[in-house]
C-alpha cells in the first residue's frame, strides 16, 4: 500500500500540477513550478489525510468547482515555506540598531511614537530579536512607545509564534547565549520565551496579496526573504502597497537575495546600506554611517 501510494504520489499529472499552482499563485502569490512537484506530493500528502481523502488525486478533485475555504486554506498553509531564526542574517539588526533607529528617534522626539510591521514573521523570531535589542537599549528609549505587528499567513505558525515556546536547535541558531538566559526559561528540552518579550509584538493573520491600509502606516518595515517566491508583477504589487503604509522618513529591509532595482521606483537604496530601503521621496537620501562588517546583534 506504501508502494502504491508512494507511486501514484510520484507520478502527478500535470494537469494536476496546474491546478495546484494557479491556487496558489491566486491565493498566496507563491510560484512554483514543475520541478517542486515533490514538494506538493510531500507537503500535501497530510492535508489529504486530515481531509479524509485516499490520496492527491481525490484532494485535487475537492479543490475544483467551489472548494471549502477551510480546505483552500490548509493547502496554501501546507505549502508556505516558513524558514527562519534568531537574528537572522545578523546585517539587518545591526542596521536597525545604528542606522535605523537613531534616525527614527531623532525623527519622533516629538511624540514617542514607534510602529514596525514584521511581514511574514514565520514563527516569531524576527518581531521576538527586535524586543531583544530594545530591551538592551530601553535605558536610551526612557518614555517610548514602540508597537510591533507580525503578520504571516499561517494560522498554524502564528500560533507557534504566540506561543513563543523553542527548541534546543532553534534557540542555538543565531541566539546570543546572554540573551538566552535573560530572556527565556528552560522547560524540559524546550524554552519558553518570558512574557516580558512576549507582550511586546502583535501577532495577525494577514496576506501580502490584500489591500494594507487597514494595518496603518510604519516607519519600519521588515519584509525579508519573502519576495523571492513571487513573480515580479506580485512583488511590484506588495512593495508598491508598502511605501503607501510606510511613512515617509520611514524604512524598509529585505532580505539578502531581494532588491527593489528594475522592479519598482517607489524606494530607493540608501546609501551604503545593503538591503536597506527608503521611499523615493525620503529625507534620508544622504550618505548614511555604514555598519562595521564586524558589528554583532
Amino acid at each position: 500500500m506504501l508502494w502504491q501510494e508512494r507511486f501514484e504520489l510520484n507520478t502527478m499529472r500535470l494537469t494536476d500540477f496546474d491546478i495546484y499552482r494557479d491556487l496558489l499563485k491566486e491565493k498566496s502569490g507563491l510560484i512554483i513550478t514543475q520541478d517542486k512537484i515533490y514538494l506538493l506530493e510531500s507537503r500535501l500528502g497530510p492535508v489529504a489525510k486530515k481531509w479524509g481523502y485516499p490520496g492527491l488525486e481525490a484532494l485535487t478533485l475537492a479543490l475544483q468547482g467551489a472548494p471549502k475555504p477551510e480546505l483552500v486554506n490548509d493547502v496554501v498553509e501546507a505549502m508556505t515555506t516558513n524558514e527562519t531564526s534568531f537574528f537572522r542574517d545578523t546585517r539587518p539588526f545591526d542596521q536597525f540598531k545604528a542606522v535605523i533607529l537613531p534616525k527614527i528617534m531623532e525623527k519622533r522626539a516629538a511624540t514617542k511614537k514607534i510602529r514596525i510591521w514584521c511581514a511574514a514573521a514565520s514563527s516569531g523570531q524576527e518581531p521576538y530579536s527586535l524586543v531583544m535589542i530594545l530591551e538592551e537599549m530601553k535605558a536610551k528609549l526612557p518614555g517610548w512607545k514602540v508597537e510591533i505587528l507580525a503578520t504571516d499567513i499561517s494560522n498554524d505558525i502564528l500560533a507557534q509564534a504566540r506561543q513563543g515556546v523553542y527548541t534546543q536547535f532553534e534557540v542555538q541558531r543565531g541566539l546570543p547565549i546572554q540573551m538566552l538566559m535573560t530572556h527565556f526559561v528552560q522547560d524540559g528540552d524546550k524554552w519558553q520565551i518570558s512574557d516580558a518579550v512576549k507582550k511586546q509584538v502583535t501577532f495577525q493573520k494577514f496576506n501580502l496579496l490584500d489591500n494594507m491600509s487597514a494595518l496603518g502606516r510604519f516607519d519600519i518595515i521588515f519584509c525579508r526573504n519573502v519576495l523571492i517566491y513571487f513573480d515580479e508583477p506580485t512583488k511590484r504589487g506588495v512593495l508598491e502597497r508598502m511605501a503607501k503604509q510606510c511613512e515617509n522618513d520611514g524604512f524598509l529591509l529585505l532580505g539578502g537575495a531581494e532588491t527593489v532595482l528594475g522592479i519598482t521606483e517607489e524606494w530607493r537604496l540608501l546609501p551604503e546600506q545593503r538591503g536597506l530601503y527608503v521611499r523615493k521621496d525620503s529625507p534620508h537620501l544622504t550618505t548614511a554611517p555604514a555598519v562595521s562588517k564586524t558589528a554583532s546583534a
